[in-house]
């Protein structure tokens, strides 16, 4: 509705501005002092450990005396300044009112904390305030301890705002929500609660090339298609979590678009700004399924105040480990190892069995031991079986374990004479063996090192962990130091691995000896719209878990299925689609979603031939994070998010009726924040059919 007129819509927007200008003008005359320089103790720090490497055994005490009291001196430095400004473009992103007696006070939130000439900025991680800010609501009164002082009032105003370039665009109140329009009047809509969705809602329509349009998020699409700053919407749960112990185990598990990935980056920021010394960049790790999501992840923690945090795949840092330990055997991976043999070694019960290997089994703590143990654990169906039939009773038939054992003893005579020298048998390890013997290591020596140190990270983050084995998961926990302050984020409907051995969140836990972990449940849907929500809830069918999420997101387009004879219909009816959105919306980011890489190179081509602009083919987690239209598969957008998704060719063959499908189609759905189009060529999928 036009908010001309209203006058509660007039005061705040006139209050909102005339505050942001207030602030602006501050800030642009009188520019933060950022304190001494540390360059010379830099220096200095540099020469004294020169010094220590020529230095005489008897005179290296007193130089490291003065290597520390050097880096306390640094470490004092750089904590008695501001590491960060505030861009007077974008200084904020909150407004709070304090009402404590006769005393009124205007706060705001945002990426640092600046509290001279008049201003009141605070940094959200720190300022216990913030507190407030994440825990009332407007009209609340509130009763919080700091600073061992109590503090009593009422939330005079709790708003949300969005600045950009120095203009304000966009208020979120109590009243409603409040959006400039291009003329620079004000738009008010409803402000919209979290709610269950009725299945009705989730229904799929039925399409016209005539009718079809694709577009209609206007505004509310960002030029930065990276992890929005999402630290004004987190709710008091989440805040909850991310402002935690900063020891032991953190498991967050939600649906798609509920912001687990958010809330463990948020995490990350939080704990490295309460305790820089213990939780140092250089010893937090966050472990990611693939590719594009550790690009993703490396751009966005710098945004929110941390630099220098290993982000890296599982493969990646496994190998990399492997290598170091294992380096005298073969890199090459068996292509035809026997289905059993993998489903074994991914199965939950697999670290408890290799744990109880090594206590009943003493021997030497050397890496040769740890080979020897995986060729004894799985060539011995008898032992094996037993141990099986306690923690995994009916997993496994006497006739599978004796082709185990039937595997394993040809493995080993193979690997033994590669190992001695002759490698005309071809000796291959199992693509599972790299996290197997990693594990055995760990059980049997001890921690893993790199560069002649034990890894022990004080912090260690692992995203999408469905995708991970729970012997993987075996390995990444002991790899933190002695507080064990790990974070496990996930979910099970999101897999796109067809077979990892992980199913369920207390088999992981019961395997990896979880007891007594809390699980932590995020059940509000941030990314996608209400339709597209209740659309992918559907399309999981007996796999959803419970009722379908709420959300905190409007209604949205309809999910919308065009159906055609062939695929060059298909591509030409996209081709005009995508050629009109990227004239109304420059700033949209688009995805073209195919089953597989064939089809995605198909699709691909004839968008070239339609010379649809800023068009890209996404291989091997090489997005761009920009506005434009990417075609890809369904295997590489995992934990990302795009504007418009296009489902191509939803049909029978490429979506059969089958779990790994429905969860497939699932997190190819819940990839869109606004509109989600499908399209098909021939019989629908199976999946469809309740639509």
């Amino acid at each position: 509705m036009d908010a001309s007129g209203n006058p509660i819509v007039e005061e705040i927007t006139q209050e909102e501005e005339s505050l942001l200008k207030g602030i602006r003008r501050c800030l642009l005359e009188v520019p933060v002092v950022t304190g001494a320089t540390d360059r010379d103790v830099i220096a200095e720090l540099e020469r004294l450990r020169q010094e220590m490497i020529h230095a005489k055994g008897e005179d290296r005490g007193s130089i490291l005396q003065q290597y520390d009291q050097q880096y306390a001196l640094l470490q004092q430095l750089r904590k008695g300044r501001s590491e960060e400004t505030i861009d007077p473009d974008s200084p904020y992103f909150a407004h709070i009112r304090l009402v404590e007696g006769e005393r009124t006070r205007d706060l705001f939130l945002g990426r640092t904390t600046r509290l001279d000439q008049g201003l009141r900025i605070l940094d959200w991680r720190n300022a216990p305030i913030a507190r407030i800010f994440y825990r009332y609501t407007e009209g609340d009164e509130y009763t919080e301890e700091m600073g061992g002082r109590i503090f009593e009032g009422v939330v005079g105003a709790r708003r949300t705002v969005s600045i950009a370039q120095g203009k304000l665009n966009r208020i979120e109140a109590t009243q409603g929500v409040m959006i400039r329009q291009k003329d620079d009047s004000w738009q008010l809509e409803a402000k919209r609660r979290p709610r269950l969705l009725g299945v009705a809602e989730g229904a799929l329509v039925s399409g016209t090339v005539e009718s079809g349009r694709l577009g209609g998020g206007g505004g509310r699409v960002r030029a930065d298609k990276h992890l929005p700053d999402i630290a004004a919407l987190i709710d008091p749960d989440q805040f909850a979590l991310i402002s935690g112990p900063d020891s032991g185990l953190v498991v967050l598990r939600g649906g798609a678009g509920s912001g687990k990935t958010t809330v463990a980056l948020h995490r990350v920021a939080w704990l490295a700004f309460q305790d820089p010394k213990r939780f140092r960049p250089s010893r937090i790790a966050v472990v990611v399924w693939g590719k594009a999501l550790r690009t993703y992840i490396s751009r966005v923690l710098p945004s929110l105040g941390v630099s220098g945090v290993e982000v890296v795949t599982w493969p990646d840092l496994s190998q990399d480990l492997f290598r170091r330990v294992f380096s005298f055997l073969p890199k090459d991976r068996a292509v035809n190892t026997p289905e059993v043999v993998t489903r074994i070694k991914l199965h939950a019960a697999t670290p408890a069995i290799l744990k109880a290997w090594v206590e009943q089994n003493p021997a030497g703590n050397n890496v040769r031991t740890a080979l020897d143990d995986a060729f004894r654990i799985f060539g011995d169906p008898r032992w094996l079986g037993a141990e099986l039939a306690d923690r995994a009773p009916g997993a496994f038939t006497e006739d599978e374990l004796k082709k185990v054992a039937d595997w394993t003893q040809v493995q080993e005579r193979r690997l033994m004479n590669w190992v001695e020298g002759e490698r005309e048998d071809g000796a291959e390890l199992d693509e599972e063996d790299e996290a197997l013997l990693l594990r055995l290591y760990q059980l049997r020596v001890g921690p893993l090192k790199r560069r002649g140190r034990p890894v022990a990270f004080a912090h260690l983050v692992v995203d999408e962990v469905q995708d991970l084995a729970p012997l993987e998961v075996a390995v990444l926990l002991d790899l933190s130091d002695k507080h064990g302050c790990v974070t496990l984020a996930g979910d099970t409907r999101q897999h796109v691995l067809e077979d990892t051995g992980f199913d369920a969140w207390d088999d992981l836990l019961d395997g990896l000896d979880g007891s007594g972990v809390e699980l932590s449940n995020l059940e509000i849907g941030y990314r996608s719209t209400a339709r597209i929500t209740a659309f992918a809830h559907r399309v999981l069918g007996p796999l959803a878990e419970g009722e379908p999420p709420r959300v905190a997101t409007a209604d949205g387009e309809p999910v919308e299925l065009f159906e055609f004879t062939d695929h060059g219909a298909a591509v030409a009816f996209l081709g005009e689609a995508l050629h009109g959105l990227s004239v109304e919306e420059p700033l949209a980011s688009v995805a073209v979603i195919a089953r597989h890489g064939g089809l995605a190179s198909l699709y691909f081509q004839g968008l070239q031939r339609a010379d649809v602009p800023r068009l890209r083919r996404v291989v091997d987690g090489e997005f761009a994070f920009e506005p434009g239209i990417e075609v890809t598969e369904v295997s590489e957008v995992k934990g990302l998010e795009f504007d418009y998704v296009v489902l191509v060719e939803v049909s029978a063959a490429c979506y059969p009726e089958s779990d790994h499908s429905r969860r497939l189609m699932h997190v190819a759905a819940t990839r869109a924040r606004h509109q989600l189009w499908l399209t098909v060529v021939g019989s629908r999928s199976p999946l469809l059919s309740g639509e």
